[in-house]
C-alpha cells in the first residue's frame, strides 16, 4: 500500500462528522466496511469490547439496525430530534495494520435537545481501508472522557 495522504484522511474524517451533523445516516453507514465495527467503551482504555458491557458496541448488522430506527424517526430519545455540531481535531496517523491505516483524532460533539444542550469530548481511533481515492471505516472506537460517568440515553452516533 502506497502512503497514505495524510490531509486525505483529515478530509474524510471531517465529512464523516458532516453526514452525522447532517443526519444523513444512511451514507454515514455505507461509510463502513461490510465486516465493520462500532464501539463506545465504557471504562477508560479498555482494549477489548467482549470483556466486558459497553455503551454501544455494534458489527455491521447492529450498525444497520441503529441507521434503519434513526431513518424511520420513530425512536423517543429523539422526538425531538437532536440537532449536533462536531468538531474532528489533532488526525494523526498511527501506523498500518492488516491493510488499514490506524488513525486517532480529539472529536467535540455538541449536542442540542430539548431546550437541554450537551458536550462531548473524545478520542476517535478509526481503522480505514482504502477504496478508490477515499476509504471505507474498518472500525470505529470512540474513546469519550467521561465513558464511566452516568448519562441519559445515547442514540447519536459519535
Amino acid at each position: 500500500m502506497s502512503s497514505p495522504a495524510p490531509a486525505a484522511i483529515e478530509h474524510f474524517l471531517i465529512e464523516e462528522a458532516r453526514t452525522l451533523d447532517e443526519r444523513r445516516w444512511e451514507d454515514w453507514l455505507a461509510l463502513f466496511a461490510p465486516n465493520a465495527s462500532y464501539w463506545v467503551p465504557i471504562e477508560e482504555n479498555q482494549e477489548n469490547p467482549r470483556t466486558t458491557i459497553s455503551l454501544m458496541y455494534d458489527d455491521r448488522q447492529l450498525l444497520e439496525t441503529r441507521v434503519r430506527r434513526l431513518v424511520a424517526g420513530k425512536l423517543h430519545t429523539q422526538t425531538p430530534v437532536a440537532r449536533t455540531s462536531r468538531i474532528v481535531v489533532n488526525v494523526t496517523l498511527e501506523g498500518e495494520d492488516d491493510g488499514a491505516i490506524q488513525v486517532r483524532s480529539k472529536f467535540q460533539l455538541t449536542e442540542y435537545r430539548r431546550d437541554k444542550q450537551r458536550l462531548f469530548a473524545g478520542t476517535l481511533w478509526h481503522a480505514l481501508e482504502p477504496k478508490g481515492d477515499s476509504y471505507m471505516i474498518r472500525s470505529k472506537k470512540v474513546g469519550l472522557v467521561n465513558c464511566d460517568s452516568m448519562m441519559d440515553g445515547l442514540t447519536v452516533p459519535f
